[in-house]
């Protein structure tokens, strides 16, 4: 399969309302910029890069901008053996308080990624921003997000406020997504910690934050209870691959032995898993050695990761030695094609 026939499950796009109501916050992302976008520039990035269709999401922070705000206070959680999340914070919204600014907001960048959508259809798809950790509210609008403006999924912060994934509260969300078969695309954000110094989170502490949710949501269960539904992990998962057997262990022999090793890596290898800044000869091996066939997809993280990594990381995936028959072709493409069944290409 020639490599233009990518389709890039990690892209981002930057609604101009969005980009307006960070700069007035004084928030970034993670300390990382928020880039220039325009649909004619992600077009001639992809042209460029061998992508023929980006599946767009707004990154970190999300759409809950309240929880980031300057000079607000924190939230931290722990999730006992038994599978029992508990968390205490302040400053911090509580389950189900309504945050108007978000929903507006939600609904604004959803309506602009379905414009986008409808205007270039083969080119460019959308991931519906909800605002968690108002559930009421995230399931009104993923609900109108995929039902009336067509959105190919949901994209989901990996905390919000220090709150993760696999949060007893954000159950209803994830019976509602499991229903109707999503697909939900996990992206990293601060976690509730001060940044390494000089080190924006991008760098190092999204990677963290993306390992931190998916074990919170297979030790809570989500996973397990909610069968249909489709995650993706960004870039590669973060170090899930390489820790997941550590973190099985672990669990079996010291938290909970109510649960077997094995029923908590069975859990894990639901995930599915992007390539974005993932693709090197170091992590490449312990991906694909974790992943089940099928479920690593082509990611760039453009144009929050530069084009210029997007060639660096690509240059690895193109030379990668070790690929299966069809690995490559599948990683590109196929994968994808089997998440989105709309993008996929007629059969000859």
């Amino acid at each position: 399969m020639n490599a233009s026939q990518r389709i890039d499950v990690h892209q981002h796009i930057v609604p101009p309302v969005w980009a307006k109501a960070l700069n007035d916050l004084g928030l970034d992302s993670g300390g990382w910029a928020i880039p220039a976008w325009s649909a004619a520039d992600a077009i001639a990035m992809m042209d460029e890069q061998g992508i023929a269709t980006g599946v767009l999401s707004v990154t970190a922070p999300g759409v809950h901008l309240s929880n980031n705000a300057p000079g607000k206070g924190t939230t931290t959680g722990t999730t006992t053996g038994t599978g029992t999340a508990t968390g205490t914070g302040t400053g911090r919204s509580t389950d189900n308080q309504r945050a108007p600014q978000a929903q507006t907001l939600a609904r604004a960048v959803n309506e602009y990624g379905a414009e986008m959508a409808k205007d270039h259809p083969t080119r460019i798809g959308s991931f519906a921003s909800v605002p968690l950790p108002d559930v009421d509210a995230a399931l009104e609008e993923a609900a109108y997000a995929l039902d009336t403006l067509g959105a190919d999924g949901v994209v989901l912060m990996s905390n919000t406020g220090g709150r993760y994934l696999g949060d007893p509260a954000f159950e209803p969300l994830w019976a509602e997504l499991d229903r109707r078969a999503a697909v939900v695309f996990v992206h990293p954000a601060q976690p509730p910690m001060p940044l390494l110094p000089g080190t924006p989170a991008p760098v190092a502490d999204y990677v963290f934050d993306t390992t931190r949710t998916a074990l919170n949501m297979a030790l809570n269960g989500v996973l397990s209870r909610h069968r249909k539904v489709k995650v993706i992990l960004s870039h590669g998962g973060g170090f899930l691959p390489y820790a997941a057997y550590r973190f099985a262990g672990l669990n079996a022999t010291a938290l909970d032995t109510s649960r077997t090793a094995e029923d908590v890596i069975h859990d894990l290898k639901r995930f599915y898993f992007d390539t974005a800044l993932a693709a090197s000869p170091s992590s490449l091996p312990s991906l694909l050695a974790f992943a089940e066939p099928g479920h690593v997809l082509y990611g760039s993280d453009w144009p929050f990761a530069p084009q210029e990594a997007g060639t660096y990381y690509n240059r690895f995936l193109e030379t990668y030695p070790d690929f299966a028959p069809g690995q490559a072709e599948a990683i590109d493409r196929g994968n994808a094609e089997a998440l989105f069944p709309r993008l996929a290409q007629p059969k000859a």
